[in-house]
């Protein structure tokens, strides 16, 4: 009876010597390993850890900071005015689904996901009206397709063409 108390004995160390905890600041990250008492008083002072782990981290940061002040004149014309901002320029697209695809293919659409206020300014500036409804449907399906990534920010829905999913010349949709 006594050995089969010390195989459960181990059992249970060596199950307690597998515990870890890992904290991830920013760029950072360390991670703690021991037996699970050992990591839980650890994390009991983990705020004084943390500030310690800041200033260990911060003798690596490079040091070199930048400001730059740009100053503009004012100028003649009403400033009620939106600054203007450059849209890609596509062909004549036969559909929504295809003027969506162009755009996004376009440096303007892979430089950074768009939203949908940004996309409809930018079928306006090409001169083409699809309303509201219409877009969001197009942009539905082609996420529903694959064609096109899709996902939620704090700022609404983006948009961005899925890899490897380029329309080429002739191919159709």
């Amino acid at each position: 009876m006594v050995d089969k108390k010390k195989v459960v004995e181990k059992k249970v160390e060596t199950y307690g010597d597998g515990f870890a905890f890992r904290v991830k600041i920013g760029e950072y990250e360390v991670e703690v390993k021991g037996k699970r008492e050992d990591v839980t008083k650890t994390i009991e002072n983990l705020p004084r850890l943390i500030s310690q782990v800041y200033k260990a981290f911060d003798s690596v940061k490079p040091k070199t900071v930048a400001t730059l002040t740009v100053k503009t004149e004012p100028s003649s014309k009403s400033t009620s005015e939106e600054p203007a901002q450059s849209y890609p320029k596509i062909a004549s697209p036969a559909n929504c689904e295809e003027a969506v695809i162009k755009i996004l293919e376009t440096d303007w659409g892979k430089w950074r996901p768009r939203t949908i206020e940004e996309l409809k300014e930018a079928m306006k500036a090409n001169g083409l009206k699809f309303s509201d409804r219409v877009l969001d449907d197009t942009l539905h399906k082609l996420g529903d397709k694959g064609m096109v990534r899709r996902w939620n920010t704090n700022t609404g829905f983006v948009y961005i063409l899925a890899e490897g999913k380029r329309l080429t010349s002739g191919e159709e949709m």
